[in-house]
């Protein structure tokens, strides 16, 4: 395979293949048509049970070209139909995906039930349960944001921005149920979800560190903050779908967050 000739997808597969593999998928990009020069080449393969691990999992440089092959069980896989957190992730993949090697018709079956896969009412429930108990869990992050705020902790202030921008941006995609159609994605599609011009988002952009629209990025403090202020926006978001005990928590959270630093709702500063 050369860099500069197209890709046979297929042959590349067989180097992949063995006893335990029962399909072979090729997703992301490339499946898409939306390649580009830098993009790696995404293969999935299928094995029965999660003791299987056929050769040749990982990251490969073939012909100046990164090829990254991942192993899905079956047990895995259906997660991405019953678990909202991974179905927000995989569910769209899936729907776009090209079956490279697929003997038995695995991945045609998998592929149809991700055409058929619907956000409905159980789904949301498990949703709603799951972001309310992770906003439980990002209030670490804003206790490390506040330490790290107080003391100047550089390594403090980088854990809560990593909680406040990735981490609240996953509970909102999986309350929503924002199928995302791939990583690269995430970014705009989560925005449009909740609305492009919403405080959410302008908060969310800032946490991320993106340029204003002077071209200029906010300070480590700057996004802190802003993800501070995005906690307190994302539980307003929630607060009618969290469990009781969460709802506690979260709001307690939120209620110190509003007293360090003197922000009132009421006065509209928030």
């Amino acid at each position: 395979m050369n860099e500069n000739e197209p890709i046979n997808f297929e042959e590349l597969a067989e180097a992949f293949q063995g006893p335990e593999v029962l399909a072979i998928a090729l997703l992301g990009s490339h499946a898409t048509g939306q390649a580009g020069p830098f993009s790696d080449i995404d293969l999935v393969r299928f094995v029965e049970s999660d003791a299987d691990e056929p050769d040749g999992m990982g990251s490969h440089l073939i012909n100046g070209r990164l090829v990254v092959v991942s192993d899905v069980s079956k047990s895995q896989l259906e997660k991405s139909f019953t678990q909202p957190e991974v179905a927000v992730k995989t569910i769209a993949g899936l729907r776009t995906g090209r079956a490279l090697f697929d003997p038995t018709s695995l991945f045609q079956k998998v592929q149809a039930r991700a055409q058929a896969f619907t956000w409905d009412t159980a789904m949301q429930k498990a949703a709603n349960l799951w972001s309310s108990r992770a906003m439980v869990g990002w209030i670490e992050e804003v206790h490390k944001g506040l330490e790290g705020l107080r003391r100047n902790d550089i390594g403090r202030m980088l854990n809560a921005r990593h909680g406040f921008s990735w981490g609240l941006s996953q509970v909102i995609q999986t309350q929503r149920g924002v199928l995302v159609s791939g990583d690269n994605a995430f970014f705009d599609e989560i925005a449009g979800a909740i609305g492009s011009e919403s405080r959410w988002v302008q908060l969310r952009r800032t946490a991320f560190g993106i340029e204003d629209a002077d071209g200029l990025a906010p300070t480590l403090r700057q996004q802190v903050e802003a993800g501070l202020r995005l906690y307190i926006e994302t539980a307003n978001l929630l607060d009618g779908v969290m469990e009781e005990l969460d709802r506690v928590l979260v709001r307690e959270t939120v209620g110190l967050i509003e007293q360090e630093f003197g922000w009132n709702r009421k006065k509209g500063i928030l």
